[in-house]
């Protein structure tokens, strides 16, 4: 009962947490990129093959998870599934020590997890398949000689409903990558309205408090003072204070946890660095065509695209990227990258809003059909 009830809930785990990520694989491979950056584990050349390596990682998750489920192939999947765990372990550790990926992508845009809170749930699912292994490993020894015709059909029938499970994966994970997520889990779903999100992060911030690392050059001691008790302590600052703040060694920290949004990073700027996102939220009607890698995208496909929102009259009409140069007939104008990654997953996107809401998104290639 209860070795039976531990398999349930750890293969249930697998399976959402790979379901998340299969409906927006393109997603998860954005985050795949922030592990193989230079910043990480300098691994650029990987880059290019970071939908693939989501790819695998997913259907590992959502295979073996279901197998676990049906339980198939017993000491197989947990085998596999415990080395699952250790390499996702190593890296929501590597994350969460060095601090380098502050969102590990465990369950895509559904959950969000700290690093430290990844590197956990990885352990205590590790230590989970383990106990599992000892509780079940009586049965390994047993052949699959399938005697009995209720045995024969068991089989076969657990091997039917894996086949099916996969046919509806496969179906999601496409849909997910050549248009849109079947489920949307971002803050940047349809319906979603921008101008509101503003103003509700505008009035519950987040705080932070700077941190300065004075080090007394008379005695080698080093201190943390957070920024007010650095002003109210005349003797950290006043002529001829032994204390001097070390240059690059400063910290800000979160000291009050405001609501938070993706939308807080929607920022939009014209090619002279003016903001204009007020502009373009308070727009009875825009249209926007986002490309987060504008050089990889062709100049057909970037006419096609211009002809079509042009022919929307009365809209705001911008292209925005990283570049100025983009767009040929419509206004340019600038956004962070990774800031439209979270809001496009197709090179180019279009998305519509409606006095700063979210009315339609698209892939450009569905957007011109």
């Amino acid at each position: 009962m209860i070795k039976g009830l531990l398999r349930f809930i750890i293969a249930v785990i697998f399976i959402l947490s790979g379901f998340v990520k299969a409906v927006d694989l393109v997603g998860f491979s954005f985050k795949m990129e922030e592990y193989f950056a230079p910043p990480v584990f300098n691994m650029p050349f990987l880059e290019k093959f970071a939908l693939l390596f989501s790819v695998i990682v997913v259907v590992l998750e959502l295979f073996l998870g279901f197998m676990l489920l049906l339980k198939l192939k017993l000491k197989f999947t947990l085998s596999a599934l415990i080395a699952l765990c250790i390499f996702f372990g190593f890296l929501t550790f590597y994350s969460a020590y060095f601090n380098v990926v502050t969102d590990c992508g465990c369950f895509g845009d559904a959950i969000k997890f700290t690093p430290w809170q990844s590197f956990i749930k990885d352990i205590v699912l590790l230590a989970g398949l383990i106990i599992l292994f000892i509780l079940y490993r009586k049965e390994f020894t047993k052949k699959d000689a399938y005697a009995s015709t209720a045995k024969e059909s068991s089989g076969k029938f657990k091997y039917i409903l894996l086949g099916l499970f996969s046919v509806i994966m496969i179906y999601i994970m496409a849909q997910g990558i050549m248009h849109e997520p079947v489920i949307d889990f971002r803050d940047y779903k349809v319906g979603t309205d921008i101008k509101a999100e503003k103003a509700k992060i505008n009035k519950n911030p987040s705080e932070y408090k700077t941190f300065y690392s004075l080090k007394n050059q008379k005695t080698g001691e080093v201190l943390k003072v957070n920024q007010d008790d650095y002003i109210k302590e005349t003797k950290y600052w006043s002529e001829g204070s032994p204390w001097k703040i070390e240059e690059g060694k400063n910290e800000s920290v979160l000291t009050k946890e405001g609501y938070k949004s993706e939308i807080g990073k929607f920022k939009i700027e014209d090619p002279t660095g003016m903001e204009i996102t007020d502009d373009i939220i308070n727009a009875p009607k825009a249209v926007l065509v986002f490309s987060y890698h504008p050089k990889e995208v062709s100049a057909d496909l970037i006419r096609e695209v211009e002809a079509k929102v042009n022919a929307q009259k009365g809209a705001v009409i911008y292209g925005i990227s990283t570049d100025n140069n983009t767009f040929k007939t419509i206004k340019n104008a600038m956004m962070d990258g990774t800031a439209i990654k979270t809001i496009a997953r197709s090179n180019p996107f279009v998305l519509t809003l409606e006095k700063g809401k979210i009315v339609d998104k698209q892939p450009a290639k569905d957007y011109i059909k």
